[in-house]
């Protein structure tokens, strides 16, 4: 897929793994939406858009409690269509499994799974009558081998992977691929905040032994639009951690 003037939607992008999509996808000529829960984007990250030339529209939305009906139409509206969907806004609520309360395990369903699975269904109905179309749902290791202290995290990127095989298998038959990225130990600023004891542990299960990136993230998120013969699939970008 040339990405030149191709609509991409990304969830979640005014900061983080988002932002460094954003950025990624301008830089390959797409025209970009939005999203956020902020009214406005900041001014650094208007100056790099700025920087780049990108065509860009910013819908500020906390999708969680809006009608993503009125939303998907709202976005494809912008520009007359959405090719490329990618699902990234989420939340966590860690704490022990005993310990942890119905609200917190409702508001991470609510947001990293429950919004993913009706914004694609909103959105693919669209791309079923253009007949094209790639969705990229934004998973994580944890929904692969668990982790203490995030069950429900970890359930809802757990079913986002569940989620991507069975869309993928539906939006085959209209040319629509459906696939999913799981990142490791990225550094973030919540990374930043971790104890260096707890980066030391971390790192001595990382056969590269360093944090990724973000934009090794954006990079396998290029790489999905761009193979027209991957669906279906869970991208791990974690330095081996899962090995």
């Amino acid at each position: 897929m040339n990405l030149t003037n191709k609509i991409v939607l990304i969830t979640g992008s005014t900061k983080g793994l988002g932002k460094e999509m954003a950025l990624s996808f301008a830089k390959q000529g797409a025209k970009l939406i939005l999203n956020g829960r902020h009214e406005d984007i900041d001014e650094d990250f208007k100056q790099e858009l700025s920087f780049l030339g990108a065509d860009y529209k910013y819908l500020a939305t906390d999708l969680s409690t809006v009608d993503l009906k009125d939303y998907a139409k709202d976005a494809w509206d912008i520009f007359g269509k959405i090719d490329i969907l990618i699902n990234n806004a989420g939340i966590n609520r860690d704490k022990m499994f005993i310990g942890m309360r119905e609200a917190d395990f409702d508001q991470v369903i609510d947001l990293d799974l429950k919004v993913p699975f009706f914004l694609s269904k909103h959105v693919m109905k669209r791309m079923n009558r253009q007949r094209s179309g790639v969705i990229i749902n934004m998973s994580s290791v944890v929904g692969i081998h668990g982790n203490a202290g995030q069950a429900n995290y970890a359930a809802a990127k757990a079913g986002l992977i569940g989620l991507t095989k069975s869309l993928a298998r539906e939006g085959a038959l209209r040319n629509i691929r459906v696939n999913a990225i799981a990142p490791g130990m990225i550094a973030t600023d919540m990374t930043e905040a971790l104890s260096d004891r707890v980066k030391d542990d971390i790192l001595t299960r990382i056969p590269l032994a360093r944090f990724g990136n973000a934009e090794e993230v954006a990079q396998a998120a290029i790489f999905l639009t761009q193979n027209d013969y991957v669906t279906g699939q869970t991208i791990v970008v974690d330095g081996g951690m899962t090995i």
